[in-house]
């Protein structure tokens, strides 16, 4: 199983928000692998020498690079579903049945699960 993380989630840990923390430190227990990709890290990455949680946390999150094919299958994703976020379209290609993802965007995030037919969680911060 893995705990995506979207920027609401990385801007949370950044920010030390115990519930952003709890969540994932309850996926952890679970064994669940933290995930996320750089467009996200794009939207909540600004200076890192103000950011030093977040900084501290990116080693441990497995943060997937973005190719041709994954731009060319989100720009469809986004057709399916109706959405215009591309980076919310990125992360939810990440997704598998059982994931979790930790989203400041549910309503959007829910749509493109839905779109793709994947069975995850997505829970709201």
């Amino acid at each position: 199983m893995k705990l995506i993380l979207d920027a609401g989630a990385l801007i949370g840990i950044d920010r030390d928000n115990s519930r952003v923390a709890g969540l994932i430190e309850l996926g952890r227990r679970a064994g669940a692998e933290l995930v996320s990709s750089t467009p996200v890290v794009a939207q909540a990455w600004r200076d890192g020498a103000r950011q030093a949680r977040l900084a501290r946390s990116l080693p441990m999150i497995d943060v997937h690079a973005v190719d041709l094919d994954d731009a060319k299958l989100a720009g469809e994703l986004l057709a399916t579903s109706g959405t215009s976020d591309v980076v919310d379209a990125l992360l939810s290609l990440l997704a598998m049945p059982a994931d979790q993802i930790l989203t400041s965007d549910p309503g959007d995030l829910g749509d493109l699960l839905a779109a793709r037919n994947i069975d995850a969680k997505v829970i709201a911060i």
